[in-house]
């Protein structure tokens, strides 16, 4: 699929970017990748990383605020994969207008840039953080995956299609829990904070996080979005996977912050279909004929959600430490 295909990653060198890149190169045979981000020195250092692929890899520094470099840069481009945002809660609640430019203004641009530049498929990373959002960054997202799902209405006769890949935070990735309690364990505390002692996640390696965007590429038609179907975990048993005997302390949840990751709501599920590692949202309207979706999984009952509370696949304590091992 991916074969003699040029790619452009937004937010390429980010944790995501570097990990897609070289699956990409791993598993496919790409006539080209575009690493697209802001940061020199990042792209300084991906190119050094990636030295065995330069034939394969072009470095495009800019922004997604910016249309006409975006436009400059998808240039001869069949796949988008958007990822890049601002991440950071606190910062996003602190700079809204920052947060407003890059996730929506930006989202705009890249599909803009998609529909005059005739690419023929774009993947936009979303976040449970969109789902009944209670922060700005997860406001921003939620604009985000509506802009993206509505972009479809726009394709006309091009042959083009917009979807999202959701998930919530990568197991390990950059400023979540895992490193946070793995650096305070190496200072050698004994006991670990969490912040409600219900708190539940799901547990999503970037290897499946990359492999869902992968699937979207090959499989989207226009306007879905791909939901991995990953195991839970409680916060307290990672703390006690991590130190073992530890005593957790309940410090109190932050703003902006949720008791549970929600994937699908119960007004998704009018229109979620279950299938056998993955749910997939469909949009509630089509607007061409190229937009039929493969119902061929299982629609949800009424009423149905998928939160990491009410999952019906759970890691012990045990199964954590596994899977750290792998980190």
């Amino acid at each position: 699929m991916l074969t003699n295909k040029t790619i452009l990653i937004t937010g390429g060198t980010g944790s995501f970017g570097k990990s897609f890149t070289r699956y990409v190169l791993a598993h496919y045979e790409p006539k080209k990748i575009i690493i697209y981000s802001r940061d020199e020195f990042k792209q300084w250092a991906m190119e050094n990383e990636f030295s065995e692929y330069k034939e394969k890899l072009r470095f495009f520094i800019g922004d997604v605020r910016d249309l006409e470099r975006l436009k400059r840069a998808c240039e001869g481009v069949d796949y988008i994969v958007h990822a890049a945002a601002l991440k950071q809660v606190p910062a996003c609640e602190y700079n809204p207008n920052e947060a407003i430019k890059t996730n929506i203004h930006g989202a705009m641009n890249v599909i803009d840039a998609a529909l005059d530049c005739g690419v023929h498929k774009v993947v936009a990373l979303s976040t449970d953080k969109a789902v009944n959002p209670v922060n700005l960054y997860g406001g921003t997202k939620l604009v985000s995956d509506k802009l993206f799902v509505a972009a479809n209405a726009y394709v006309g006769n091009k042959d083009v299609n917009f979807s999202i890949v959701r998930y919530g935070n990568v197991a390990g990735s950059r400023g979540s829990i895992i490193p946070l309690f793995d650096k305070m364990i190496k200072e050698g505390v004994t006991e670990l904070p969490i912040t409600d002692f219900r708190m539940t996640r799901f547990w999503i390696s970037l290897t499946e996080g990359i492999e869902l965007v992968v699937k979207a590429l090959a499989e989207a038609k226009g306007g879905e979005t791909f939901i991995s179907k990953i195991p839970s975990f409680k916060v307290t048993d990672l703390a006690e996977a991590m130190l073992p005997g530890c005593k957790p302390k309940e410090v109190g949840i932050r703003p902006g912050e949720k008791l549970h990751e929600i994937m699908v709501t119960t007004e998704d599920s009018a229109t979620t279909y279950e299938y056998d590692k993955h749910f997939i949202v469909y949009p509630q309207m089509t607007w061409n004929n190229r937009q039929q979706p493969d119902l061929s999984g299982t629609k949800v009952e009424d009423g149905f959600s998928y939160s990491s509370n009410n999952n019906k696949e759970w890691l012990s304590v045990e199964d954590i430490r596994e899977r750290l091992k792998n980190l």
